[in-house]
C-alpha cells in the first residue's frame, strides 16, 4: 500500500484523496509517517511571548504580596488596592499564579491553633497518692419526694425503699 500511496502523491493527488482512493485513514497515515515513539514525550517548547513578567517583577509582586499591611487579605484585595493608589504590577490572575508557585494561596490570616486536648491521667505508685470523689446517687429516707419546679407530695409508701444506716 505504500508504493500505491506514493505513486498517487507523485501524480499530484493531495493526501485526502489518496487515502481516500486506497482506503486508508488518514489518522493511520500520519502516525505511520511519524514513527513508533518510545519512551516519554518530548517536552513542550513554548515560545516567548514577550509578556511574560520577568523575575526581577515576579520578586516585585511576591514582596508586595508579603508586605505588613497586606498579610491579612486576600490577593484580589491586595490588587484592588495597588490599583486605586496607581499601581498596576500584574492582573490578578497573574498575583495568585505567582503566589501559587511560591506556596503562599492558602489562608492568609492568622489563625488560632489549639493545643490537642489530653485526657486526665491519675498515676500513682504507691498506695494513698492519689484521691477522688465517687459520684454516687444517694437516696434520702424519706416519705416526700421532690421534684425539681413542683411543690413536695407525698409517695405512696410501696414506692419508697428505706435503707437502714
Amino acid at each position: 500500500m505504500t508504493t500505491a500511496f506514493t505513486d498517487l502523491r507523485g501524480a499530484q493527488l493531495t493526501t485526502k484523496a489518496a487515502c481516500a482512493l486506497i482506503g486508508r485513514p488518514r489518522a493511520s497515515h500520519y502516525r505511520h509517517r511519524a514513527g513508533p515513539v518510545h519512551g516519554p514525550k518530548e517536552p513542550r517548547v513554548v515560545p516567548d511571548n514577550g509578556q511574560a513578567l520577568t523575575q526581577v517583577e515576579r520578586t516585585a509582586v511576591l514582596t508586595l504580596i508579603n508586605t505588613g499591611g497586606y498579610a491579612d487579605l486576600s490577593i484580589g484585595q491586595i490588587w484592588a488596592r495597588e490599583l486605586d493608589e496607581g499601581r498596576y504590577l500584574c492582573s490578578m490572575s497573574t498575583m495568585y499564579r505567582i503566589a501559587r508557585s511560591a506556596g503562599q494561596t492558602r489562608e492568609r490570616r492568622r489563625q488560632a491553633t489549639h493545643p490537642a486536648k489530653t485526657k486526665p491521667e491519675l498515676l500513682a505508685c504507691a498506695p494513698s497518692q492519689v484521691w477522688s470523689w465517687d459520684i454516687e446517687r444517694h437516696e434520702a429516707p424519706s416519705d416526700r419526694a421532690v421534684m425539681k419546679g413542683h411543690r413536695p407530695r407525698p409517695v405512696a409508701a410501696g414506692r419508697v425503699k428505706l435503707r437502714a444506716a
